[in-house]
C-alpha cells in the first residue's frame, strides 16, 4: 500500500535490551558509514542512469520542500547509502483482540509508539510469535525509510529507489515533514500530518514541474484522492469495531466473534462501494485480507482524519505552505492534543460547509 511501509524508527536512541540496542547501533553505523554525497553519486560515470535520474529527482524534491514548502530539511537527503538487502527493517505492531488498544513501547524523544522496528528478520518473527502466544493480534510489515527527526543527517537509502517517481517524492517530503513538526507520543497525528504534506507536496511538485496535464501530476492527485477515500472507509470500519468493543455485557469471546462479522461486512462493502472509486490497485488486496486489530491500528496511523488536514488546506486557499504554517502554529500554541487543535482549525469560521 502506498506509504504504508514508511515508519519512524529512532534507531540511535532505543532503550530496550542490550542486544536490541547493539544490533540497532551496528545497523545505523553501517548506514552512516556508507553515505556518499548524492551529487558525487550523480556525477560518478559508473552510476546507473536510472539511479542517477531518481537521485536528481530527490534533490529537486528536497529543494522544493525547503524553498517552497518551508520544511526544516537541514542536511537530510544530501547523501545516499546503499543497503545490501531489499528491506531496510521489519516493523511489528500488536493489539488486544477484544478491544481497539495497541501494545506500545516507550523510547526516548519520541515517547510511546505502537510499533517497534527490527533490523533482524528472525528477531522480528520471534517477537511476533511471542506476542501471539500472549494472545495479541500482530502485524509485521517491511519499511524502506526512517527519520531521526533531524538528530542526524538522514541519508537517502537505496531501498527507496524502487518506488515510482510520485511515491519517491511523496516519501522524501513525508520524512522531511518529521523534521519540521513532531509531537512526542502522538504517532497518529505525526504520521497523518506527514502523509498529508507528503502527498499534497508531491501534487504541488509535479504539477508545477510538468503542468496539470502531466502524467505524474495526475497520478499524484489520484494517489491523494485514493488515500482520502480509503481513510474514510477505515474510519467507518474502526467506528463499527469500537461500538462492538464498547458492549460491556459481552464476553471477550463474544466481542471477538462479532468483530469478525464486522470484518466480513467491511470486505463486502469495500468491494461493492469503495474499490470502484479507487484509481490505482494499491488497496485492492484488502478484499482478500484477514484483518485484525493490530493491522488496522497500524494502518490508521497514516490515515487518521486526513479529511481535517484537507479542510485546512481548502481554508488556506489551496495553498500548501500556508496550510502547513497554520497547522504548525495551531499545534504549537494549543495545550490540547494535536487532533483537537486541528479540528478547531478545520472547523473555525470560513471552513468549507460551515
Amino acid at each position: 500500500m502506498p506509504l504504508l511501509a514508511v515508519a519512524l524508527i529512532a534507531v540511535g536512541t532505543l532503550t530496550c535490551s542490550p542486544g536490541y540496542i547493539l544490533r540497532a547501533g551496528i545497523e545505523e553505523a553501517k548506514i552512516l558509514s556508507r553515505r556518499r554525497p548524492i551529487e558525487s553519486v550523480i556525477q560518478d560515470p559508473t552510476t546507473d542512469d536510472e539511479v542517477r535520474r531518481k537521485l536528481s529527482l530527490v534533490l529537486q524534491a528536497r529543494t522544493f520542500a525547503d524553498e517552497y514548502l518551508g520544511l526544516d530539511v537541514n542536511e537530510s537527503y544530501t547523501t545516499y547509502s546503499w543497503i545490501d538487502r531489499d528491506t531496510l527493517a521489519l516493523v511489528i505492531s500488536a493489539a488486544y483482540r477484544d478491544r481497539f488498544q495497541p501494545v506500545t513501547w516507550w523510547f526516548p524523544i519520541v515517547g510511546r509508539v505502537p510499533y517497534k522496528g527490527f533490523f533482524d528478520v528472525e528477531a522480528a518473527r520471534r517477537a511476533a510469535a511471542e506476542l501471539e502466544r500472549q494472545g495479541y493480534d500482530t502485524y509485521l510489515r517491511p519499511t524502506s525509510a526512517f527519520s531521526t527527526l533531524g538528530w542526524f543527517n538522514d541519508p537517502l537509502l537505496s531501498t527507496l529507489l524502487r518506488y515510482d517517481d510520485v511515491s519517491l517524492v511523496a516519501t522524501v517530503i513525508h520524512e522531511l515533514t518529521h523534521n519540521t513538526l513532531f509531537v512526542p507520543s502522538q504517532v497518529a497525528f505525526n504520521e497523518s500530518f506527514a502523509t498529508f504534506v507528503g502527498d499534497r507536496g508531491a501534487i504541488a511538485f509535479f504539477c508545477q514541474l510538468e503542468g496539470e496535464a502531466g502524467e505524474r501530476c495526475r497520478q499524484a492527485k489520484a494517489d491523494w484522492s485514493d488515500n482520502l477515500i480509503f481513510g474514510r472507509f477505515l474510519e467507518e470500519l474502526i467506528a463499527d469495531l469500537e461500538r462492538v468493543f464498547a458492549r460491556a455485557e459481552l464476553s471477550p469471546e463474544e466481542r471477538i466473534a462479532l468483530r469478525d462479522d464486522v470484518f466480513a461486512r467491511a470486505r463486502e462493502r469495500f468491494v461493492r462501494e469503495v474499490q470502484p472509486r479507487l484509481s490505482r490497485p494499491g488497496y485492492r488486496g484488502f478484499a482478500r485480507m484477514q484483518p485484525n486489530n493490530a493491522l488496522l491500528i497500524a494502518w490508521r496511523i497514516y490515515y487518521d482524519r486526513l479529511h481535517l488536514f484537507d479542510t485546512v488546506y481548502e481554508r488556506a486557499g489551496h495553498d500548501l505552505p500556508t496550510a502547513i504554517r497554520l497547522i504548525r502554529a495551531a499545534v504549537d500554541s494549543a495545550r490540547a492534543e494535536p487532533f483537537t487543535a486541528l479540528a478547531v482549525l478545520a472547523g473555525g469560521p470560513g471552513a468549507p460547509g460551515r
